[in-house]
């Protein structure tokens, strides 16, 4: 079997050979972190701005940048100009066929991975237990209660993003925090682990 794929792959022309190569790698790679992600191992690169934007922090470009993004694009990219490839005899416009598609199928994921997230977050939990856990820094959290950020924090397996203060120095997004008090049963105060 592996050389029938071996003989198929040596006779594809040059051009859909590249296609081809990146399809089946980025789907190998994409299937394995579905499977992982359904299952629970780790969060995989979860990179993406749920509130829909307060404008780009500290953080850019990352939340576009992730592994999972990249390999959407790849995904979308590769298997359009497999599937474009005896259609679009222009090399270039089938690049840039793939790069759309690619673009597209990141934009349709982070759409799914955002309705997804909110599913999710509309489970019950009581914010009484968060005291005493530690939790990741979703939007950074201004110095001395100036204003407030957010934190991602499991209850129970299900991740919700609760407003936050502190009142020592600004907290960058990505730190890990532990949650000391909760202010008027709807926000946390934190500190820097």
């Amino acid at each position: 079997m592996i050389g029938t794929f071996i003989d198929w792959f040596s006779n594809l022309e040059p051009g859909i050979k590249i296609y081809w190569a990146i399809a089946l790698i980025s789907s190998v790679i994409f299937v394995i972190q579905t499977i992982v992600s359904f299952i629970g191992i780790g969060d995989l690169d979860v990179d993406i701005d749920m509130n829909g934007g307060d404008g780009m922090d500290s953080s850019g470009f990352s939340d576009l940048l992730s592994m999972r993004n990249a390999i959407n694009f790849m995904l979308g990219f590769s298997w359009a100009g497999v599937c474009f490839y005896d259609k679009i005899s222009n090399g270039f416009i089938l690049a840039l066929v793939s790069i759309i598609c690619g673009l597209a199928f990141v934009a349709i994921f982070i759409y799914v991975f955002k309705k997804m997230m909110k599913l999710e977050s509309n489970g019950a939990y009581d914010i009484n237990t968060a005291i005493g856990k530690t939790c990741d820094v979703y939007l950074r959290i201004p110095a001395n209660r100036s204003g407030s950020g957010k934190v991602q924090i499991s209850f129970n397996g299900s991740i919700q993003e609760i407003d936050a203060v502190t009142d020592g120095e600004m907290i960058p997004s990505g730190s890990k925090v532990t949650v000391v008090e909760i202010l008027n049963n709807k926000i946390l105060r934190v500190e820097k682990v």
